[in-house]
């Protein structure tokens, strides 16, 4: 391998191990990441056989920070907030203070210094967005209130740990270490204003970058990508989109001082606000996935296995905080404000794992001096362990929730409850979904996109009776609010069809652009109804194709229907004779 270059070498055998691993941890039920991570540990210094690059790897898995920070402020939402900010935000606030404080004792029993200490404790203390996502996708809960609450309190927890990261540089810069805000730290030293002063210039250097971010990028950013739009060309969009997000990352860190996830974080939450989001997330995804795989890679790279057996002690304390201390916290906290117990539950077991947060925060507060090696390994050793036992907590989670149900009902059959003591439990089962829609002879539109939506407006204005499976939690709370019947969830999973009663629909509309993912809808969607109608869009012949071999009825494609519309209008006769039998017409005359 002397004539391949490293940077080839580690992307390489990275994504290549990475899938290896990450497949065989899906095919046993496990969370990907954890794949990932142990492709990380395969190709890191601390195992026999190829050793990837660690220097290149780190630089790569910035890439991945900066994409993964950028998809997260893409996706930020002050309306999801809102709705839960009641108990999201002191509930996040408190288990953050809790968890810290938990860490804090680890860290002073082995006499490490505070500052240390109080890093490594709030590196206990958030959760990975990606593993809780995953979770109640998987169980059908992100659409129930306890879903939108668990999400919500993550929300949270990522905001305070992107202003954790831009206090981190000037604390370290206080302390003396290498990497602090140099800056900041030496007009402090001029004025003589010590802590606060770098706090303060440190703070008033972000404030200035939000302030043009919200005032100019908000204008910018937005205006920038409508012109590159316009130009027509997909190629030209997506890297304008990524020039968006390295670009000002790059800016904010080299102008600024901020971090590079920072940076990332707001052009995502700036370009949020413009109708041209969820098509730059959409573009920038196979992207974002690739180099966030890479990022979960090289922390594995960073993770010594020998670590569990030299540590145990402290390995076995980390666990304690993140799947007992912070969930314990949780639970507390949400039955303080009333709310039922299975509520309380799911967020026990949502918050009881460390994920992409803890990473940067622990690599971040290495680089600047901060933390050591040993605490690293302790944080490392805290994520993978947690991602991989927390679908036992959930799983834990739901016999003990149905043993509360039994006891309830066991109850309620040897006497009759008063009123105040049936609420919370009658709250609880309000908060699920259905098991299976009352509608039946109806439309089911898989996806409400720009050709999804307007097959809903077509059916709504023909009283036809339908609902839509949508993936996107902000689309789906966009239709419930035009009273619109949605189920959040993947199409292509079984419970989501038999919940949307394939079996006794009418047709199914499969109006999302990705041709893979439509064709297992297809599949499992004729698997479910031999009989069912159904029509699906496609991009190219061969997409059609593909289809009609999953068993479509009638697709769809684009540049088929332009020509057809183009050729009326050129010779307004009757249509030809012979129809391409994978364009059946009707379709449009059926929804639109």
């Amino acid at each position: 391998m002397n004539h391949v270059t490293p940077l080839i070498s580690t992307i390489v055998v990275g994504i290549g191990l990475a899938f290896v691993f990450g497949a065989l941890a899906a095919r046993f039920r496990i969370s990907p990441l954890i794949g990932y991570l142990l492709a990380g540990i395969v190709v890191g210094p601390h195992s026999p056989g190829f050793v990837a690059d660690q220097n290149l790897a780190s630089q790569l898995a910035e890439i991945g920070v900066i994409l993964l920070m950028f998809g997260v402020g893409l996706h930020f939402s002050w309306k999801d907030l809102a709705s839960v900010s009641g108990v999201a935000v002191p509930g996040a606030l408190a288990q953050i203070a809790v968890a810290t404080l938990l860490g804090v004792g680890v860290a002073e029993l082995m006499g490490w210094p505070l500052i240390e200490a109080a890093v490594f404790g709030l590196a206990l203390s958030v959760a990975s967005t990606v593993v809780l996502l995953r979770a109640l996708q998987e169980r059908r809960l992100l659409d129930t209130n306890r879903g939108r609450i668990a999400v919500g309190w993550l929300v949270v927890e990522d905001v305070a740990m992107v202003l954790v990261l831009v206090l981190l540089p000037a604390l370290a810069g206080t302390a003396g270490e290498e990497g602090g805000d140099v800056f900041a730290a030496r007009l402090a030293a001029e004025f003589g204003l010590g802590l606060w002063g770098i706090v303060g210039f440190t703070l008033a250097k972000v404030a200035v970058f939000v302030v043009l971010m919200v005032v100019v990028g908000r204008r910018v950013i937005p205006w920038m990508l409508h012109g590159v739009a316009h130009m027509g060309s997909r190629e030209l969009f997506r890297l304008a989109v990524l020039a968006i997000a390295l670009g000002v990352a790059w800016g904010a860190t080299v102008v600024f001082g901020v971090s590079l996830a920072l940076g990332a974080f707001f052009a995502g939450m700036v370009l949020s606000e413009s109708e041209l989001s969820h098509q730059a997330a959409q573009e920038t995804l196979p992207l974002r996935d690739a180099f966030a795989v890479l990022f979960f890679v090289s922390v594995g790279m960073l993770f010594d296995p020998l670590e569990i057996v030299k540590n145990p002690g402290p390995v076995l304390a980390v666990l304690f905080i993140i799947l007992i201390g912070k969930s314990a916290a949780a639970f507390v906290i949400v039955r303080s404000f009333r709310h039922p117990v299975g509520t309380a539950l799911t967020i026990s077991a949502s918050l009881a794992q460390i994920g992409e947060f803890s990473f940067i925060l622990a690599e971040l507060g290495v680089r600047q001096g901060i933390l050591s090696e040993e605490a690293r390994n302790l944080i490392l050793a805290g994520a993978i362990l947690s991602i991989l036992l927390n679908p036992l907590a959930f799983l834990l989670v739901d016999r003990v929730r149905a043993r509360i149900e039994e006891r309830a009902q066991a109850a309620q059959a040897a006497a009759q409850p008063e009123p105040d003591a049936a609420e919370p439990e009658q709250e609880e089962n309000v908060e699920e979904p259905p098991p299976v829609t009352a509608l039946s002879g109806h439309v089911v539109v898989v996806g409400s996109g720009e050709v999804g939506g307007r097959v809903v407006a077509a059916l709504r204005e023909r009283a036809m009776p339908f609902l839509v499976i949508e993936e996107s939690y902000t689309r789906a709370e966009r239709l419930r609010g035009e009273e619109v019947e949605v189920l959040v969830g993947n199409a292509a999973a079984e419970e989501i069809l038999a919940a949307a009663n394939v079996a006794g629909a009418r047709q199914l509309v499969v109006a999302i652009p990705q041709a893979f993912e439509a064709g297992q809808v297809v599949q499992q969607a004729r698997a479910a109804n031999p009989e069912l109608e159904i029509l699906a869009r496609a991009y190219t012949e061969a997409d059609a194709q593909h289809m009609a071999d999953m068993g479509a009825n009638s697709i769809v494609t684009g540049t088929r229907e332009v020509a057809r519309a183009i050729v009326h209008r050129l010779a307004p006769v009757e249509e030809p004779p012979h129809e391409p039998p994978l364009a059946e017409p009707g379709f449009y005359g059926a929804f639109i």
